[in-house]
Order: C-alpha cells, then sequence, then structure tokens
C-alpha cells in the first residue's frame, strides 16, 4: 500500500482517497428523520442521512451536538424517538444491539467498552461467540497481529494503556463478519503510532467493502481519510459535503466558532 503524502505534522497519511458516487455500492445505512428525546430535549432532531456501502463518512460536530445518541440510535443502545433506520435492507429502528450485531452492524465506544479482568485474547474471543468459536483463535491471533498487539495478548485489559485499550475496541470489531462499522472517536487521544496502525487497518479494511462511519475531532485526519462530510449541530444535520465545502460553509463556522464565517 503506497503512502499518501505527509502531513503538516509529518505523518504519513494511508491512501485512502476520495471516492466517487459512481464508484460506491448501493445505500447500505437508511436514516430518515430520526429524533432522539430526553424530556424535552431532542438530543437528535429530525436527522436524514444515507450512507453508502464502501464509503467513509466523518460525522463532526461540537460537544454535545448529537453524534454519540446518533451511534446510539443506529446500533440499537438506544430507540429512537421517531424516524425510521434502514440497513441492508432491513428496517433496525427498534431492534437490540445484538440483532443489529448479527446483521452485519459494528461499532466502538469513546471510552472502550472491554471486560477489564479479561486479557486482550479473551476479549477478542468473547467479541466472536456469537458467531461460533470455530477459527476464532486463528482469526484473534491474525486480528493482533494486523494490530501489532500480540505481546499484550496475555495482559488483563485493565493494565493495558489508553491507545491499547482502543486497538483491542478495535479488534473486537474486527472479529466479527461487519459490512458497516462506527468508530466513536476510535483515534481520541492515541499516541501517532497507534493512529497510524488504526488509520492504515481502516483503509485495508475499505478495499474488503466494509463501510465506516467515524465521530472524529481532528479535522487533518477528516480531510485526509473521509469521502463525505455530515456535520452535526444541536441535534441537526447543518450541511454534508467534502471537507472543501464543508471548510466554507459559514454554518460550520458558527457551530464551531460561534460566529458566522
Amino acid at each position: 500500500m503506497t503512502a499518501a503524502p505527509a502531513s503538516p505534522d509529518g505523518e504519513m497519511r494511508p491512501e485512502l482517497g476520495a471516492r466517487t458516487r459512481a464508484e460506491l455500492g448501493p445505500v447500505i445505512l437508511e436514516i430518515r428523520n430520526v429524533e432522539m428525546r430526553f424530556g424535552g430535549i431532542r438530543a437528535v432532531d429530525k436527522v436524514t442521512l444515507d450512507i453508502r456501502r464502501g464509503e467513509i463518512v466523518g460525522l463532526i460536530g461540537p460537544n454535545g451536538s448529537g453524534k454519540s445518541t446518533l451511534f446510539n440510535v443506529i446500533s440499537g443502545y438506544s430507540t429512537a424517538t421517531g424516524g425510521e433506520v434502514h440497513f441492508a435492507g432491513a428496517e433496525i429502528t427498534s431492534w437490540k444491539p445484538h440483532r443489529t450485531a448479527r446483521r452485519g452492524l459494528a461499532r466502538t465506544f469513546q471510552i472502550p467498552a472491554l471486560f477489564d479482568n479479561m486479557t486482550v485474547l479473551e476479549n477478542l474471543l468473547a467479541a466472536a461467540a456469537q458467531d461460533g468459536w470455530r477459527g476464532a483463535r486463528e482469526r484473534a491471533a491474525e486480528v493482533m497481529g494486523t494490530l501489532r498487539i500480540e505481546h499484550v495478548s496475555d495482559h488483563r485489559a485493565a493494565d493495558l494503556s489508553g491507545g491499547q485499550q482502543k486497538l483491542v475496541e478495535f479488534g473486537r470489531v474486527m472479529m466479527r463478519p461487519a459490512s458497516l462499522v462506527l468508530l466513536d472517536e476510535v483515534t481520541a487521544g492515541v499516541h501517532l503510532d497507534i493512529r497510524k496502525i488504526i488509520l492504515d487497518t481502516i483503509a485495508a479494511l475499505r478495499k474488503t467493502g466494509i463501510t465506516f462511519v467515524l465521530i472524529e475531532h481532528d479535522m487533518e485526519l477528516v480531510r485526509s481519510v473521509c469521502d463525505r462530510i455530515v456535520v452535526m449541530d444541536a441535534g441537526q444535520v447543518i450541511t454534508i459535503g467534502t471537507f472543501e465545502e464543508i471548510a466554507r460553509n459559514s454554518e460550520v463556522m458558527q457551530a464551531y466558532l460561534g460566529r458566522r464565517a
């Protein structure tokens, strides 16, 4: 895999490259007028969005704009109070997480949701339990090699660094036959070496046809990785476009800086 040019911080980016609609597959995720209310607060307010197979979409916005709540609704950890979610040809609006996972939807969390008292290997094997144990150990060895965490395979998750925990959480996603992966700040706060491992792995998995939606605050990462960017503020989608398009958008400037561009 050929590396892309270095960014201003000197880090080499994986060559993901934006794809045109003609190069992408059919719609894999449809979100229609989705709402999520907590009392009188609309954390997600009539969001409508299509994600195409093989696409990498960035979901950005200020803290509290509804990004993680939208992920929770899509993946079944919260039940929408309005609207519909369709994934891979089925309506999954009220499905529980284990059912959406069986359909092929996987996700990570902003704070890794690992079994703290289990080893790295055991955490990976647990992620494969739903699909049966055949080949699970071999798959786990492959995942640990890709993520370069073989040397901590027998370490408890609670004893790992924050970056290593992020790798294990991503590894749990890789243990399942997912077609759509939701990544919630998967590179936040990690060392540049770990960040590169994650981005390289996303690039490799994308080539197999896996679709990604990622919540991210690092604009350089979003610029270099995503085909499209969805900007949320106050629970609503305020614009969708390429990085260049959203960078010129006055609503985006107002959401992030509190003023018009």
